[in-house]
C-alpha cells in the first residue's frame, strides 16, 4: 500500500485515479521511481494518465491489459526540450520503456516500468 505523502507536494494520489473508476493501484516501486525522476528533473510533471482499471475505454479496446492497469506507468504531458530532457533523466532512473507522442495537440510521454508483468523492456515506440 503507498502512503502519498511521501510523495507530496510533488505528486498526489488524485493525479494517478482512474479517470473511469476513481480507483488507484499504483505501484510503490513505479512510484519511488517517478518521484526520483521528478525531484532531478526540478519541474512540474503533469500526469495525464496513471492507474486505469481494465474497464477504462482505452484500456478495454486492447486484445491485452497494458502496463498502465498494473500501476507501472504513467503519462506526462510535456513537449519539445523538456520533453527531451525528461527521456534522458528517465532513462537514468531505470525507466526502460517509453512511448512518446510529440505532434500536434495533447504532446505527452509514457513511462513504465511493466517488465515484471511480461511487457518487452527495453522498448521505445512512438504514437
Amino acid at each position: 500500500m503507498i502512503d502519498w505523502a511521501d510523495y507530496e507536494p510533488l505528486f498526489v494520489k488524485s493525479e494517478f485515479d482512474c479517470k473511469h473508476t476513481g480507483e488507484n493501484h499504483m505501484q510503490k516501486r513505479f512510484m519511488d521511481v517517478l518521484y526520483a525522476v521528478r525531484l532531478e528533473f526540478d519541474k512540474p510533471m503533469i500526469i495525464s494518465s496513471g492507474y486505469r482499471d481494465r474497464t477504462h475505454p482505452v484500456e478495454a479496446k486492447k486484445a491485452s491489459p497494458g502496463a498502465h492497469t498494473y500501476g507501472c506507468a504513467a503519462d506526462i504531458a510535456i513537449a519539445g526540450d523538456d520533453a527531451m530532457r525528461l527521456i534522458v533523466i528517465a532513462r537514468k532512473h531505470g525507466i526502460r520503456r517509453i512511448g512518446i507522442s510529440q505532434k500536434g495537440a495533447g504532446r505527452f510521454l509514457h513511462f513504465d516500468m511493466g517488465e515484471p508483468n511480461g511487457f518487452p523492456s527495453p522498448a521505445f515506440w512512438s504514437y
